[in-house]
């Protein structure tokens, strides 16, 4: 099925790398992209997607132009109805929002209701196109909301938020029922993503204090105290690895540095990954040039947490 995604504009590629997990993607301009889905359903564990919708048609955008679109389409219904009109910051449209939805509302053949509809036609207007669609889901970020790092039994500072963590998990391709590990899993926060959409989930951390909370906060779930540079696990035996690589003089480490922590804990999930599947790992600084001697990078995206922090994210094939 081809869907059309409103897209979180806080990233200007995540959230489009994310629609790996659930399709094709065929097009995309600014906060905008269009898949070939072939499970709809799927969509619901995306993070950085606002509204989902059926593709119908797309145009320039142009209140003449919608206009031939939606007579083309020929669009009735029985349901009780609303067009909306979401315009991307920087697009242009030659007519205000509120006439393009009044169009929206005299070319669908149907009942209108504004205040409690049942099916929602919506116009995205993104750099030079104006896609039209039928909403099917919106993701619920109170979830995610939910599960924020504070709420949990066990919290230690500088973990990452949730939204990032299922962005990641779904940017490593793994399926419901596959295994998913992290070797540097501190208190939970990428696995505990993973585990809501049905994901197997396995951690394993250096540091005991680390393990003790992460059985707080994820009960009944798999985890060990290990070396990321020997972990007792057999060659290809995992789906999917994400982790969050340790940094600076505040976490327990086991190596005699950095690089050589990396560089060790990168040639480790090479050898337990099963050949063809991807690892994401996230630095606060290029580590490139060590990931390149065990893997063909695939993505490379930065993102700015704050003034002193920029996380730099490595997708691995």
């Amino acid at each position: 099925m081809k869907l059309l995604f409103e897209l979180s504009g806080e990233h200007p590629d995540l959230p489009v790398a994310e629609l790996e997990c659930v399709g094709t993607v065929l097009d995309r301009r600014t906060q905008v992209a269009v898949a070939e889905c072939p499970d709809p359903e799927a969509v619901g564990r995306l993070a950085l997607t606002h509204v989902v919708m059926e593709y119908l048609g797309e145009c320039e955008p142009s209140k003449d132009a919608l206009a031939a679109l939606l007579r083309d389409l020929a669009i009735r219904t029985e349901k009780p109805f609303a067009g909306r009109v979401k315009l991307i910051q920087g697009a242009h449209m030659d007519v205000p929002r509120l006439e393009v939805e009044r169009l929206i509302g005299g070319l669908v053949a149907g009942p209108v209701s504004l205040r409690e509809p049942v099916e929602e036609y919506r116009a995205v207007v993104s750099d030079d196109r104006c896609y039209f669609g039928r909403v099917i889901a919106r993701i619920d970020r109170g979830g995610f909301e939910f599960r924020n790092p504070m709420r949990r039994p066990f919290f230690h500072p500088g973990v990452m938020m949730p939204r990032m963590g299922r962005a990641l998990v779904n940017i490593s391709l793994v399926r419901p029922g596959e295994l998913i590990f992290d070797p540097f899993c501190g208190t939970g926060g990428i696995l505990l993503e993973a585990r809501e959409i049905g994901v197997r989930v396995l951690g394993s951390d250096f540091d005991p204090a680390m393990v003790a909370g992460y059985r707080q906060n994820l009960p009944g779930s798999d985890v060990m105290i290990a070396d990321a540079t020997a972990v007792p696990i057999c060659d290809g035996a995992l789906d999917s690895v994400v982790t969050d690589l340790p940094y600076g003089q505040s976490v327990r480490i086991h190596g005699e540095s950095m690089d050589r922590l990396y560089d060790g804990s990168l040639a480790e999930i090479r050898r337990i990954l099963k050949p063809g599947r991807r690892a994401v790992v996230v630095t606060h600084r290029d580590i490139a040039p060590i990931a390149a001697r065990h893997f063909t990078i695939l993505q490379e995206h930065e993102q700015r947490v704050h003034k002193s922090l920029t996380r730099r994210i490595l997708v691995l094939g």
